[in-house]
């Protein structure tokens, strides 16, 4: 049986960036182990999204997803300068196409000034069409702060920082069985070995239910909802991320339009929420749904133009009719009777923005 202080199940950005912060101040060889079932790191929810770094301007003020975005987006831009991962604070342009959209973006500059982001500020369709020229636009809200990440990059530094602070970082290491034993943690993997732990942190992603489960806590449940994402082929002048009006309750943030750091730009994703947790299909016929959207803000796009890219699952508390906006879930269990264990559940976007802010949350929990 292996022995080790800290254990983090689940290798996606934020369960690295929580190795790496607790890895700074505990670098013995025992102190933290990080389990992930696959290969690698970031093969579930953290590889499959826009790679966008969020201004903070769309989530209830105080809310966690408020207050670690604001505070993540910070920490992640001077990271990515220290450590030259690449990115771009490209801006983004938040989109009313007609004149009845345009209270939205009031509310939303409304509550950019509650949750103190700045770089936020409304501008008229001329000034808008200066940005973007080919977009269809009544008025904007266009965001300075915001920007794109080399996800991948940004994974593997954070997995080196972990490595060279003598942490270990077990890839194809299933877990099977979690039991409470007084003072410490055992963690049963499907190869038999077993894993004693003082502290546990579950940043399993989609799977962080049933490591919750497994322990015997009945957790939040989650809403595996799917996004897919088409790539435009054709020639294109977008420099910024174009976004349209938020639907209702956040439920998303509709289709909108990136751009990768090579220039590629990409629409999506959409929401339809599902019982797969793995299936990353892109449909085809979906394609009509997407060129309708993006013809909406783009009317010039050429449907034959776009192409199925790529599909991410995102782990919603947050259910397909629910009336309320629904936060991350970040808590240590003591209440429930496992002190020690630390429950991340529902970390969707902006939880990559948030990775690094999270991971010091959780170090103070612990």
């Amino acid at each position: 049986m292996l022995n080790f202080k800290y254990t983090i199940i689940g290798a996606g950005v934020v369960g690295l960036a929580i190795a790496r912060q607790l890895s700074k101040t505990n670098s013995g060889e025992t102190d933290v182990l990080v389990l992930e079932k696959e290969k690698s790191f970031g093969q579930g929810i953290s590889s499959r999204n826009s790679e966008v770094i969020h201004s903070g301007i769309y989530y209830p003020t105080g809310s966690q997803k408020h207050l670690f975005c604001v505070k993540g987006r910070q920490m992640i831009y001077a990271y990515c300068k220290e450590k030259n991962i690449p990115h771009f604070k490209c801006g983004k342009l938040v989109v009313a196409t007609v004149q009845e959209e345009e209270a939205v973006l009031e509310g939303l500059l409304d509550r950019s000034i509650d949750n103190q982001v700045k770089g936020v500020f409304k501008i008229s369709k001329k000034e808008a069409l200066a940005l973007e020229p080919e977009i269809k636009v009544h008025a904007a809200l266009w965001l300075t702060e915001t920007g794109i990440v080399d996800a991948h990059s940004l994974m593997k530094s954070l997995e080196s920082d972990t490595t060279k602070n003598n942490a270990t970082v077990a890839y194809g290491s299933t877990v099977v069985n979690i039991e409470k034993q007084r003072d410490e943690f055992r963690i049963v993997l499907a190869d038999g070995e077993i894993i004693s732990s003082r502290f546990l942190i579950n940043s399993a992603g989609m799977s962080a239910t049933d490591i919750s489960a497994r322990l015997g806590i009945i957790p939040e449940k989650l809403y595996p909802c799917k996004g897919v994402y088409f790539s435009y082929s054709g020639k294109h002048s977008v420099k910024h991320l174009i976004y349209p009006i938020p639907k209702q309750n956040l439920a998303g943030l509709g289709i909108h339009a990136t751009i990768d750091l090579s220039g590629k730009l990409r629409f999506g994703p959409d929401t339809d929420y599902t019982d797969a947790i793995d299936d990353y299909s892109v449909n085809e016929n979906r394609l009509e749904a997407f060129y309708l959207s993006a013809k909406c803000m783009f009317p010039k796009i050429e449907k034959e133009k776009m192409h199925p890219d790529m599909a991410g699952i995102r782990p919603k508390i947050q259910g397909p009719f629910s009336a309320t906006i629904k936060d991350f879930y970040i808590r240590e269990e003591s209440s429930k009777g496992f002190p020690g264990y630390i429950n991340l559940l529902g970390i969707e976007s902006p939880g990559l923005t948030s990775c690094l802010a999270i991971a010091e949350e959780v170090c103070g929990l612990l």
